[in-house]
């Protein structure tokens, strides 16, 4: 099933709004907590009002020191023996051609689930080697990810996701310059593969169904362009060169999708359908903090506090629509073509676009974040929010414990 919205129809219209607001109320849904809207406050677009939810007591530090751990516990547990996670299995709702896709899952997977232990601080040995075999299996593989065929770029996930990890893993080597030599090279190696694999106006895709040519071309997704360009940032930080060019062409993209009132379009072939199911607020709730964090980080000065604020108000007050789709089996099926996928990914966004914050703004925001994603975490210490083959469960834990771990510093 193709998941690029509008290439393909991902999946029937489900029902009317009322239909959403009863299943709240029926046994064995299972949708996470939700707290009354307390009031409306008028947006910084003019005209526009946005809801803000209900204030929330913050988790005890006891709380989320154990939900972390037990995180912790269930990525070590499912660590693959060659220091990777994740496997293909016989069946999805996502295409996914071999095995090129799935080279791209499983080295994006192991970058987060990396990335996650080294945010955890856990000090048990078990941690460390943990972590020690998984940038070893990233070192050796991230080089070999390449392009699936000529529709399917999902690898663009994987080399923005592994300069993060690469990023983080340098710190653990601190004055090993042999490392640090051979851990830039990969990061270099993955810049140059977004380079090879920029859309031809500028930004990042996971698919190109148009033109299948070796420079990828047509629209890109809003939020795969932000990923990208925060990993860019990132591999700057570390001292890797990044074409300034590349990173102008992608806050583009993305400044070309932004709607008044800072939400955004799924993709730029969206432009012509502004009022979507897809690209109203409810609809743009997983992808808005990431597209307003990289914008931030560019120093876009529209991007402000209140921005932050309210796009994070919207996110808490109305996380049922992401909630909906929590878990469903088909991409986009969802109230406002949400799918599943959205619902870590974009709290991990928020949890970061929390950072941007004051001080003294953080706290409430860190206590509505952590009220979403405690509940949801399973018996067995993971979370997820759609079935991918065998790499749901890692991508889903891992982003709830990076969200969750940015609550406890505030602990």
């Amino acid at each position: 099933m193709k998941t690029s919205m509008g290439t393909t129809s991902a999946a029937p219209w489900l029902g009317t709004c009322a239909v959403a607001c009863l299943l709240i109320g029926v046994p064995g849904i299972g949708v996470a907590a939700e707290p009354v809207v307390a009031s409306r406050e008028k947006h910084t677009a003019p005209g526009s009002y946005i809801p803000k939810a209900k204030p929330v007591d913050p988790p005890t530090r006891e709380a989320l020191d154990g939900a972390i751990r037990r995180g912790v516990d269930f990525l070590l547990k499912i660590q693959n023996r060659n220091g990777s996670w994740g496997s293909a299995t016989p069946d999805t709702n996502l295409y996914a051609p071999v095995p090129g896709a799935h080279d791209a899952f499983r080295a994006a997977v192991t970058a987060l689930a990396v990335s996650a232990l080294i945010d955890s601080s856990d000090p048990r040995p078990e941690v460390s080697a943990a972590i020690d075999r998984g940038d070893t299996w990233l070192l050796a593989d991230l080089p070999k990810v390449r392009r699936a065929d000529m529709g399917s770029l999902y690898n663009v996930w994987t080399h923005a996701y592994g300069m993060d990890a690469l990023a983080r893993l340098q710190a653990r080597h601190a004055g090993d310059d042999a490392y640090l030599k051979a851990n830039r090279a990969v990061i270099a190696q993955q810049v140059d593969r977004l380079k090879r694999y920029e859309f031809g106006a500028g930004g990042w895709g996971y698919y190109d169904f148009e033109t299948h040519l070796q420079r990828p071309g047509g629209n890109v997704p809003s939020f795969t362009t932000a990923t990208v360009v925060l990993a860019l940032q990132e591999a700057r930080r570390v001292g890797v060169e990044v074409p300034e060019s590349m990173i102008t062409r992608g806050v583009r993209a993305i400044k070309q999708q932004q709607k008044p009132d800072f939400t955004y379009l799924y993709g730029g072939h969206h432009w012509s359908r502004p009022m979507h199911e897809v690209n109203q607020p409810p609809g743009s709730l997983g992808r808005s903090q990431v597209c307003n964090l990289v914008l931030r980080r560019m120093g876009d000065e529209r991007i402000t506090d209140a921005v932050l604020e309210e796009c994070l108000d919207r996110l808490f007050a109305r996380n049922l629509w992401l909630d909906l789709g929590r878990k469903r089996p088909i991409p986009h099926e969802s109230y406002f073509r949400v799918a599943g996928y959205f619902y870590y990914y974009g709290h991990y966004y928020a949890a970061q676009c929390i950072d941007e914050l004051p001080a003294e703004k953080r706290d409430p925001l860190h206590a509505q974040l952590a009220y979403r994603l405690l509940p949801l975490q399973e018996k067995d210490g993971c979370w997820w929010d759609f079935p991918l083959f065998n790499y749901h469960q890692q991508y889903g834990t891992a982003m709830a414990v990076m969200s969750l771990v940015r609550c406890r510093r505030a602990r």
